[in-house]
């Protein structure tokens, strides 16, 4: 993280605070994630997981910011995820 700002490492783009859902298994309030439509990561999610699960689904980046650890958070399309955008 950049002065409280965490960077997507595959676009470099900042990510924007997501509100996890209430009752999760999460162990932050909030998660750090990557909306960036063209992200690598996340433009090469669709053809892996058509190609491996046979889903028509992508991921985004994200970031926990309470354990430090990241990786991919599974959506259904380009607008899934971004009602729970903390600006």
């Amino acid at each position: 993280m950049n002065d409280g700002q965490a960077v997507c490492p595959y676009c470099h783009t900042p990510m924007k605070k997501w509100r996890t859902p209430p009752f999760s298994t999460w162990s932050a309030e909030y998660l750090y994630v990557c909306f960036n439509d063209e992200c690598p990561y996340f433009v090469r999610g669709w053809h892996h997981m058509q190609a491996t699960y046979a889903q028509e689904m992508s991921y985004r980046y994200y970031l926990d910011p309470t354990r430090g650890v990241g990786g991919p958070l599974p959506v259904a399309s380009k607008q899934a995820l971004r009602g729970d955008i903390i600006e």
